[in-house]
């Protein structure tokens, strides 16, 4: 399950306007590289709509089966905006509408694998 948690306005490159709902996933501990502290986290991914900014706006705390994955992509540059350190990542978030089982969660990971549960 996702949470629409925002919405931002956004131009095409012909310049038209259109909005973006801003997608939450559910809380996840996540273990630190560098300290190996545990903290929490939540993925976002955001997904363009043909709605109007009021109809975005209503659709705040709206929740919708799915879950936000991990996708690889070419290597871009990111900014953390806390320390303005420039990163190189490899990876994006993109919203998944297909709600996954319990079953599939645990067990699909080890067939991709070659692994047979």
């Amino acid at each position: 399950m996702v949470t629409i948690i925002n919405y931002r306005k956004s131009q095409n490159s012909d310049g038209e306007e259109f909005f973006s709902l801003i997608l939450q996933g559910g809380l996840e501990t996540v273990k630190s590289q560098v300290t190996g502290n545990l903290y929490l986290t939540a993925r976002k991914a955001s997904i363009p709509t043909t709605f109007d900014e009021a109809t975005c706006k209503s659709l705040v705390q709206t929740k919708m089966p799915g879950s936000i994955e991990k996708v690889s992509v070419d290597p871009y540059e990111y900014t953390i905006e806390d320390s303005g350190e420039v990163i190189t990542l490899e990876h994006s978030w993109k919203y998944n509408p297909d709600e996954q089982s319990m079953e599939e969660a645990v067990f699909e990971p080890h067939k991709q694998v070659g692994v047979e549960a």
